[in-house]
């Protein structure tokens, strides 16, 4: 089991950029993929980006490709996810989550992922 805490969010204006990190528990983080979604006001939760336990695939939403980057340290139990050229329409409530990866693939749907932080808010001011 892991437990997920989220940091990082706060207040940006468009086109500036935040940094967001997901620290976990446990000894067993690098055998689990990992992945960000976002909650905007009255909308489903939505993936953003995913990445898989080894780090080397990643996954990106059409939204945010080339605007956000996923990356992991596995010595330090920590996902990040850079966000660059922000927009309004990315505010939301942005959270990690985990699953014991099996395969290559990174899942895409928040089903996938029985394990959750709980969320950071991220702002956009136009």
């Amino acid at each position: 089991q892991v437990q997920l805490v989220e940091s990082g969010g706060g207040l940006a204006q468009t086109g500036g950029s935040l940094r967001l990190s997901c620290a976990a528990s446990g000894r067993t983080f690098s055998s689990y993929d990992m992945g960000w979604f976002r909650q905007a006001p009255g909308k489903e939760r939505e993936f953003v980006a995913g990445i898989a336990r080894s780090g080397a695939s990643t996954l990106y939403a059409e939204s945010v490709k080339g605007r956000f980057s996923i990356s992991r340290d596995n010595a330090k139990n920590t996902v990040f996810l850079q966000m660059n050229s922000l927009k309004p329409e990315d505010t939301a409530v942005y959270y990690c989550a985990a699953y014991w990866g099996v395969g290559t693939a990174v899942a895409v749907h928040q089903s996938s992922y029985p394990y959750w932080g709980q969320g950071t808010q991220v702002t956009v001011s136009s």
